[in-house]
């Protein structure tokens, strides 16, 4: 199984701090990096004091009750009471073999360390330093911001690529499929029920059954797609064509161009997901 990617780092008063992630959404941030501002030669101590308190315990705690079904609240309740007490000892391991926990994770190898949710992390990096913190959010959020900015210049390129193909899939049909003696109201129906076939074939309903599904929301089915959709989309408005070249019948190539979504789409989930499965670092399942 592939290993999960370095997403990238951010920098905070001199100190390089490592983001990873296993999906593309939820973040990891480097603890024993944040940790090094505090303490360079023994990071983990740091950790460990964080975590012997019962405040951070409680927050912890709390995190996983929101996001994680498996938490062993059970457990937690043994702990809670001992936390804060002098001869209380929590580390990152026992946090997460006790409590079932997935909020901190720790990882060995070249990027190893304790690494934590950004949600998490941003709590550490407060009790840290509330100056720290700020530079890390400060860096953090100019990551996020040129992100979304990759993301959107990547959306838009691939819709402009279905509109390109677009035009491809139309001359087809006007070339293949438009006779003569039909009057312009019906060479429009002709092209909207082209359009709708790719759109049952990728999205499983019709331009107008989207509308009504979405009665409130702006632009049509295709304004509403994410990048894969739209890439296989692209795919399929040339595929169509060339059908269409072959003379096939729009029975036919339904069936073609649903399978042809349906293996597209399966293949750029296994990219999307699956590649990006454990952190550097960790084992495979």
């Amino acid at each position: 199984m592939a290993k999960d990617i370095r997403k990238d780092v951010i920098h905070a008063k001199g100190i390089e701090i490592g983001i990873y992630t296993i999906d593309f959404e939820n973040e990891f941030i480097s603890l024993t990096d944040i940790a090094k501002y505090r303490n360079d030669d023994d990071p983990r101590f740091v950790i460990q004091n964080w975590m012997r308190n019962r405040n951070t315990i409680e927050f912890l705690a709390l995190w996983e009750e929101l996001h994680n079904q498996n938490f062993n609240r059970v457990q937690f309740d043994t702990v809670k009471n001992e936390a804060g007490l002098n001869r209380f000892i929590m580390t990152p391991t026992k946090w997460i073999q006790q409590m079932n926990a997935i909020g901190i994770v720790t990882k060995a190898g070249r990027y190893g360390g304790t690494y934590a949710h950004s949600d998490i992390a941003l709590e550490f990096a407060s009790w840290v330093s509330a100056e720290f913190k700020l530079y890390i959010m400060k860096d953090y959020q100019r990551l996020k911001k040129d992100e979304n900015s990759r993301l959107s210049l990547n959306w838009n390129l691939n819709r402009e690529i279905a509109k390109l193909n677009y035009r491809i899939h139309t001359d087809a049909i006007k070339d293949n499929l438009i006779p003569p003696e039909l009057t312009p109201e019906q060479i429009s129906c002709k092209y909207a029920d082209e359009a709708d076939l790719l759109n049952v074939a990728l999205f499983g309903r019709t331009a107008k059954q989207w509308r009504d599904a979405n009665p409130g929301r702006k632009g049509n089915i295709r304004d509403d797609a994410d990048l894969n959709h739209l890439l296989v989309l692209a795919n399929m408005e040339s595929y169509n064509a060339v059908l269409i070249g072959q003379g096939k019948k729009m029975p036919e190539r339904l069936v073609l161009l649903r399978e042809l979504s349906v293996k597209q789409m399966e293949t750029l989930s296994l990219v999307s997901m699956d590649s990006l499965k454990r952190l550097p670092g960790g084992d495979p399942e």
